[in-house]
């Protein structure tokens, strides 16, 4: 009897830094940062497909083509930790700009990390997808969560804020390279103490003011990005889309990650569209913050067919 082909299509959202302070180099080589990750309604689509058999394959068609993409090494990680066996084929459209600090490729890999096992009917628990796909990258365990959400640590202890409301972001991308490996080099020349530095204040009021409050939009004033002082530095076209953006009504108006992204938040998606104007000849992308519930009703939706409850992480009804 032909085995049954199971297919499904993962939604792989970006997200923003909304506020990023970093401190000192740690022992294992990484930087200890303090963040605010926030998904937005930018988002990759991944078609996805299972065939059980007892030889396992990995294939990819993808329309960017990158020398080594994650989804299939998160899927290989995913078929060793669960042992499921058969062929899994891989289609996926790229919207994220690459490159741009938004975390689409850590965002692909959790998205095959979450929707995989519902196809595969081999589950695995939370702790142990948060642990590959922080293997992976240190954005990769946030986008198993989704929603607004405090990091710490390289990136991958991360704590629950409440939803922040569906607020209109304008996306800008330029066609600019920032090396993350540089970014961190030159700012390294700046670091200061954990104890000697105003990042651990202004940091934590963010984190409290954004736990009892839904808008991004007041809270400008704390929302910094420790790169852009260095990054604008070399690419001053950053720093003038950054001026523009606020120039125009935005707040906050920030980089996300090391680059080169930059956004601003906006009352309303028709003002952001108005400030879309602003730069032609640009990519730019009017989005949405995307709740936590939202985040995860996504994936029912996208999975509907293959899972058996409304838990978290997805689980598969083919779970024997």
């Amino acid at each position: 009897m032909k085995p049954t082909v199971r297919r499904a299509t993962f939604p792989a959202l970006a997200k923003l830094n909304l506020v990023l302070k970093v401190l000192d180099r740690r022992r294992d080589g990484f930087h200890e940062l303090r963040s605010v990750f926030q998904t937005i309604s930018l988002a990759d689509r991944i078609e996805a497909e299972f065939t059980p058999g007892r030889r396992t394959g990995i294939e990819l068609e993808s329309t960017i083509d990158v020398a080594q993409n994650l989804v299939t090494c998160a899927a290989d990680c995913l078929l060793k930790e669960s042992g499921a066996t058969g062929t899994v084929r891989f289609r996926l459209n790229k919207r994220i700009p690459m490159g741009a600090g938004m975390g689409g490729g850590s965002s692909d890999a959790a998205a095959v990390l979450l929707g995989l096992p519902a196809l595969t009917g081999r589950p695995v628990p939370m702790e142990r997808l948060i642990a590959l796909g922080a293997s992976l990258g240190s954005d990769v365990p946030f986008f198993l969560l989704g929603g607004t959400a405090l990091a710490l640590g390289r990136g991958t202890e991360l704590y629950p804020l409440p939803d922040l409301r569906p607020e209109a972001v304008l996306v800008v991308a330029p066609p600019v390279h920032v090396t993350t490996a540089e970014a961190y080099h030159d700012l390294g020349r700046d670091l200061t103490t954990v104890s000697r530095s105003p990042t651990i204040d202004i940091f934590q009021s963010l984190a409290w003011i954004l736990g009892e409050r839904s808008s991004i939009r007041e809270q400008s004033f704390f929302c910094e990005n420790d790169f852009e002082r260095v990054v604008f530095r070399k690419y001053p076209l950053l720093k003038s889309i950054k001026v523009k953006l606020s120039k125009s009504g935005a707040g906050p108006a920030l980089m996300t990650g090391s680059g080169a992204a930059l956004f601003g938040v906006y009352d309303s998606g028709a003002e952001a569209a108005n400030a879309s104007l602003l730069f032609p000849g640009e990519w730019v992308k009017v989005a949405r913050f995307v709740t936590r519930k939202r985040y995860r009703s996504l994936w029912m939706k996208n999975l509907k067919e293959h899972v058996r409850s409304m838990a978290w992480p997805p689980q598969s009804r083919y779970v024997r």
